[in-house]
C-alpha cells in the first residue's frame, strides 16, 4: 500500500459505534488532535531547535493506519479531528489522508475535519482540502514584518505564507490566525495584527509560549504573560467578552472597533484544564491525554498486532481512565529543562 494513494479498507468493525470516551473527571472526550509527522519546512524558535534530529519514516505510522485509529476515535465519540504537525501539509500524499477521513463527515459522524498550518503550502494544497470537506482551518503567523518573520521561523517566508492565506481565503475556507506572543519580539505589533486580521474576516487568536522541549532559548526570556498583553490591549480597544467556542481552549472577546473575534489561550497565567475535551495522538501512534504531562500510550503496538480494533480500543480505554485533571505548565529561570522534553512539533500542537 503506498502512502500516496491509498484506498481505505473496509473498517465496518471501527465503524461500529462502540462506548463514548469519558475520563475520570466527567469529561467527555469529543476533540482528538493528530500529528502527522514531526517535520517541518520552518523552525520556528519557540518550537524547535535550528539543527532538529526528526524520526525515521519507519517509526511513523502510515497513512492507512493514521485513518484507522482515527475512525476508531470517531467510532468512540470523537467529533472533531485536527490534523497537526510539525507541518502537516509536507507530509508525502496527505491529500489521500483528508480524503479518506471525510467520509466520516458524510457519514455524520464526524462534525469537523480541520488542521492547523503554517501556511507554507497553502497556495498548493486549498482548493483540495476544501474538496475534502475542511471549512476552517488556523495559520500560525507571529508578525507581519518579513525580517522579523524571518527571524522567529528561521528559514519562512512571509510572502509565502501571505499568498496561502489568500488562496485558503480565494478557496472558501474560513481562516483564523494563531500568533504566539513573544517577550520583547511581537508584543508592539499586537493592534496591527488585530486590525489586520480582523480587516480581513479572520479571527485572531493570541497564545502563551508554551514550555515544552529545548529549543536552545531560555523560556522565561520569551514568556509574556497574556494577561499584561488584554490589559494593554484594552486601553486601545473595547474589548466583551462573548460565548464563541470552537472546541479547542481559546476564550475569546469580541473587539468593537473591529467588529472582530479575539481570542485568548493561557496555559500559565489561566489554564483552560477545566472544560478539556481534547487527547492527542503523535505521528508515531503515541497518545498523550494531556499536553503538559509526560504519561502517555502507546496505540502503534496494538494498532498493528491484530486486524480487529479490540486491542486497540482496549489501550484507548485504558489511556483515558489515566488522563489528569490538568497540566503542571511553569516556566521558572531556576529551572534548566523545560517543564515537558518532547517539542510541541512531535506532540502536534
Amino acid at each position: 500500500m503506498n502512502e500516496t494513494g491509498y484506498r481505505p479498507r473496509d473498517l465496518d468493525h471501527s465503524d461500529a459505534q462502540g462506548a463514548a470516551l469519558v475520563d475520570p473527571f466527567a469529561r467527555p472526550i469529543t476533540y482528538l488532535r493528530v500529528s502527522v509527522t514531526d517535520r517541518c519546512d520552518f523552525r520556528c524558535v519557540y518550537c524547535m531547535s535550528e539543527h532538529m534530529s526528526f524520526l525515521p519514516k519507519s517509526d511513523l505510522l502510515s497513512l492507512e493506519e493514521l485513518d484507522r485509529v482515527c475512525s476508531v476515535f470517531v467510532s468512540r465519540g470523537v467529533r472533531k479531528l485536527r490534523l497537526t504537525g510539525g507541518e502537516p501539509l509536507v507530509r508525502r500524499g496527505i491529500m489521500t489522508l483528508f480524503a479518506s477521513l471525510s467520509r466520516h463527515l458524510e457519514s455524520g459522524a464526524l462534525d469537523e475535519l480541520t488542521l492547523t498550518t503554517n501556511g507554507s503550502q497553502l497556495a498548493k494544497y486549498a482548493s483540495e482540502l476544501k474538496a475534502h470537506g475542511v471549512r476552517r482551518i488556523n495559520v500560525s503567523l507571529d508578525t507581519l514584518d518579513p525580517d522579523k518573520f524571518r527571524a522567529i521561523t528561521r528559514w519562512g517566508d512571509l510572502g509565502q505564507v501571505m499568498g496561502g492565506i489568500e488562496a485558503a481565503q480565494r478557496a472558501g475556507l474560513a481562516v483564523k490566525i494563531n500568533a504566539v506572543a513573544l517577550k520583547g519580539v511581537n508584543e508592539d505589533e499586537f493592534p496591527a495584527l488585530i486590525d489586520w486580521a480582523h480587516g480581513r474576516g479572520m479571527d485572531l487568536t493570541l497564545i502563551e509560549v508554551m514550555p515544552l522541549g529545548d529549543v536552545g532559548e531560555q523560556r522565561i526570556d520569551q514568556y509574556l504573560p497574556l494577561s499584561m498583553v488584554r490589559a494593554r490591549l484594552a486601553e486601545r480597544y473595547t474589548m466583551e467578552e462573548i460565548d464563541h467556542r470552537t472546541g479547542g481552549p481559546a476564550r475569546y472577546v469580541r473587539v468593537a472597533e473591529t467588529g472582530g473575534r479575539l481570542g485568548f489561550i493561557t496555559p500559565l497565567t489561566h489554564n483552560f484544564c477545566e472544560s478539556c475535551n481534547r487527547v492527542r495522538l503523535t505521528c508515531t501512534g503515541t497518545l498523550y491525554m494531556c499536553l503538559g504531562q509526560e504519561d502517555a500510550a502507546d496505540l502503534r503496538t496494538p494498532l498493528r498486532a491484530s486486524e480487529s480494533n479490540d486491542l486497540v480500543n482496549a489501550a484507548i480505554d485504558a489511556a483515558i481512565l489515566r488522563k489528569p485533571k490538568g497540566h503542571d505548565f511553569v516556566i521558572d529561570r531556576r529551572a534548566a529543562r523545560p517543564a515537558v522534553s518532547r517539542h510541541m512539533s512531535v506532540t502536534g500542537g
